[in-house]
């Protein structure tokens, strides 16, 4: 059985972005899109037998219409070709307010064919080429879904924080004892684990933070545990199966460095020591590249644009259609000495790029309670003398010379 596992899409961060001429969307719109065709292709290409989405499709809790019409798109062309998507709710495909729909809720309504949508805890199983597969899902939930008034009254912060823990653990509990052990099992939860390296989700966090114990989370009783909420794709334990996809591609420049992509699951039939055989593989997916360069000029720059200039030559291709920015640092006696149009010329294959400087002020020798600019020369002398240490003896006979020189004697 073949399983395509991904997470945190975010369609409709347009930061960075411009008007595409063509469509009149945002670029990096299409970015997204783009990313998400690649994982769609993918799994057609190579006839996975199911997809699982682990939340965030939207940015924005009320996505417009253009942005769900293109994901909706993406998701009829998976399940046109018999390919069944499950899509877990996120905290960003919640409402803002109880009784709304979530952003997620209308492939459900329509009753749309081999798409299955989780806004609350329970098991799904879902029959694929490859045999029927359960998913007990968690997604992200309101406080209120978990605890009522009586649970929270009097509870403060860090007791409030326990009690959604427990909570959250004790559906994870409930679904182990209601899975059949015949069939494959598989955990998709939208939610953070503790020990989880963070990425930039932490910029887009709406509402409180659930925060579950690794040894709550990967059951045995689950032969993949599919993971999504952290940006960050990563393994948080091998057995079982406990891993982060990540988000589809990057948002800012806390993912500069980061590898974005999707993980293709494979469950093996049988069972070995009780445990069926599980592989999992990470897919990048190549998408916009964020780009920083540093340029630090000294007093002793001579030609401070030409040392910028270079910087910005010694990443070659890199540059060409990158999400950039330029961190120039330089002495304020350089400030009105760099060439904004060709430093502007020479980032002109980039897709997007900003300059920042950083002026730093040359610090003012302090000699006392005054500034060289303030003390008479005489004094400055002997405060120089006082912290060199110097003999009193010695002291005398250079102040006495050094007020001859003053004086012109």
């Amino acid at each position: 059985m073949k399983i395509l596992h991904f997470a945190d899409l975010h369609l409709g961060v347009e930061t960075y972005g411009r008007t595409d001429p063509a469509t009149g969307l945002s670029t990096r719109l299409l970015d997204f899109l783009a990313s998400l065709d690649k994982v769609v292709d993918y799994a057609i290409e190579n006839a996975v037998d199911l997809v699982i989405f682990c939340g965030d499709a939207y940015k924005t809790r009320e996505p417009t219409q253009t942005q769900q019409r293109e994901f909706a798109r993406r998701i009829n062309r998976l399940s046109s070709n018999d390919i069944p998507v499950f899509l877990l709710v996120g905290n960003h495909d919640l409402p803002n307010a109880i009784g709304r729909a979530t952003s997620t809720e209308i492939f459900d309504t329509l009753a749309v064919k081999n798409v299955f949508v989780s806004n609350r805890p329970e098991i799904f199983k879902i029959p694929t080429r490859s045999g029927t597969v359960q998913i007990a899902s968690l997604p992200w939930l309101r406080r209120s879904a978990l605890l009522s008034r009586e649970d929270t009254k009097n509870l403060d912060f860090e007791q409030m924080k326990e009690r959604l823990q427990k909570a959250l653990t004790g559906a994870i509990e409930l679904h182990v004892s209601k899975l059949d052990p015949r069939l494959p099992a598989i955990l998709a939860a939208h939610v953070w684990v503790a020990g989880a390296q963070i990425g930039t989700e932490k910029q887009m966090t709406i509402g409180q933070e659930h925060v579950l114990l690794l040894s709550n989370v990967a059951n045995p009783a689950f032969d993949y545990i599919a993971l999504g909420h952290i940006h960050r794709h990563q393994v948080l334990s091998e057995s079982p199966p406990t891993v982060y996809a990540g988000s589809l591609s990057r948002l800012d420049f806390g993912d500069e460095k980061d590898e974005k992509g999707f993980y293709l699951v494979e469950i093996a039939p049988e069972k070995s020591g009780g445990q069926r055989p599980v592989s999992f593989e990470f897919h990048p997916v190549e998408g916009r590249r964020f780009l920083t360069i540093e340029a630090a000029l000294g007093p002793e720059d001579t030609d401070p644009a030409a040392t910028v200039l270079r910087a910005i030559a010694a990443q070659g291709e890199k540059i060409k259609e990158a999400i950039l920015r330029l961190n120039i640092t330089l002495p304020s006696s350089l400030e009105g000495q760099l060439r904004d149009a060709d430093i502007r010329a020479a980032l002109e294959e980039a897709h997007f790029a900003t300059v920042a400087r950083e002026t730093v002020r040359e610090a003012r020798l302090r000699l006392g309670q005054f500034t060289a600019e303030e003390i008479t020369p005489l004094d400055a002398l002997k405060k120089y003398l006082e912290t060199k240490k110097t003999l009193p003896e010695r002291t005398k006979v250079l102040l006495e010379y050094g007020e001859r020189l003053i004086r012109g004697d």
